[in-house]
């Protein structure tokens, strides 16, 4: 009976280092790209870095283009783009920007069941250096009449 105790405890230490050992290398994979991805950096240009959408009425839809500008030398990668609220829905564009190219970030805010002033903060990973600045949205939400 203890041969059997001690088995199963010698198998589960071997499985619990092999997945330590893999949790090793994916961090250091990650950190390759990482540093990959910060030789390659290059500047940004925010065209329209705050928007306010002035009043609108509860439930409607508030969409809008924040533009920019690649101003460095090598392609502009957006990684991620996320919101400060699940109401705010940012899309990053899906290809690399090319230098001197101009892109959009499409926000579409769902001010459904959100009365009251909004202030909405979107922030991008890119590969800009010095760091892609925070989009503001702002506005007020106006119930039903």
């Amino acid at each position: 009976m203890n041969r059997i105790y001690l088995s199963v405890v010698i198998i589960a230490i071997v499985l619990v280092s092999c997945n330590i050992r893999t949790k090793d290398r994916l961090a250091n994979d990650a950190s390759k790209q990482y540093e990959l991805f910060l030789r390659d950096t290059t500047t940004v240009q925010v065209i329209d870095s705050s928007y306010n959408f002035g009043k609108v009425t509860d439930g409607d839809k508030v969409e809008y283009n924040y533009r920019f500008k690649n101003t460095g030398t090598k392609p502009l990668v957006i990684i991620n783009t996320t919101a400060s609220c699940g109401c705010t829905i940012p899309q990053k564009p899906e290809r690399p920007i090319a230098a001197g190219d101009t892109g959009v970030i499409k926000v579409v805010f769902d001010s459904k069941g959100r009365v009251g002033n909004a202030h909405k903060t979107i922030t991008v990973v890119a590969n800009a250096r010095p760091v892609f600045p925070d989009l503001l949205l702002t506005g007020e939400v106006v119930g039903k009449q």
